[in-house]
C-alpha cells in the first residue's frame, strides 16, 4: 500500500523514511571525515563534491517527505499520552533541523556566488552572496545542526527500541513494513 492509514505507514512514508536515515548518516561520516583531509589528499575535492550533491539531494527528499506527509493520514502514535506529545515534537524537530541543515549547507558553498553542481544532472544556483566570515559562520551552526540531528535520530532510534522491546507495541514494526497484531 502506498498510502499511510491510521495503523501503518505506507511504502511511500518508509521509503522515504529509512533513505533519508541512510543519506544523513552517511553525509555525517563523510562531512566529519571530509573536513580532516589535506590538499593532497585524493579525495580532497570529491569528498565535499559529493556531500554537496547528496545534500541537495537530500534537501529535496526533505521537501517531498513533508509534502507527502501533510498530504497523508499520520499513523495514531502509541505509547502514554507524554510519549505521544513528545512523539510528536521529535518528528516535528528532525524537520526543522534537517532543513536548517540542508539550508546552511547550500549556504556555504554557495557564498561567493557559484552554484552547486548535483553530479551532472542539474546546479542549484547560487542566490545569495556572502563574505568568508558569514560562511564560516554558517560552517559553525551546519556541524552544530549535524550534531544536533544526530543526537535526536539516536534519541528516536532508542525510542523506537524501548517501544518495541519494552512496551511490547507494533512502533518498530510499522516502519520496517512489518504488520503483524498487536505483540501485547
Amino acid at each position: 500500500m502506498l498510502r499511510n492509514t491510521p495503523t501503518s505507514y505506507g511504502l511511500l512514508s518508509m521509503l522515504l523514511h529509512w533513505s533519508m536515515a541512510i543519506v544523513v548518516f552517511g553525509m555525517f561520516g563523510l562531512g566529519l571525515w571530509m573536513v580532516e583531509l589535506n590538499y593532497y589528499d585524493r579525495w580532497y575535492h570529491d569528498a565535499p563534491y559529493i556531500h554537496k550533491g547528496m545534500g541537495m539531494l537530500l534537501l529535496m527528499l526533505l521537501l517531498c517527505r513533508i509534502s507527502w506527509r501533510l498530504m497523508n493520514v499520520r499513523p495514531d502514535l502509541m505509547g502514554e499520552a507524554w510519549e505521544r506529545v513528545i512523539a510528536l515534537a521529535v518528528h516535528r524537530l528532525h524537520y526543522v533541523l534537517l532543513f536548517g541543515l540542508t539550508i546552511t549547507g547550500y549556504l556555504i558553498p554557495t557564498a561567493e556566488g557559484v552554484g552547486i553542481d548535483v553530479f551532472g544532472w542539474f546546479t542549484v544556483p547560487a542566490l545569495f552572496t556572502f563574505s568568508k566570515a558569514a560562511a564560516d559562520l554558517f560552517g559553525l551552526l551546519h556541524l552544530y545542526l549535524a550534531w544536533a540531528v544526530m543526537v535526536l535520530a539516536a534519541a528516536h532510534s532508542a525510542a523506537a527500541l524501548k517501544h518495541h522491546f519494552v512496551d511490547e507495541d507494533t512502533t518498530l514494526l510499522r516502519m520496517l513494513g512489518i504488520h503483524p497484531r498487536r505483540r501485547k
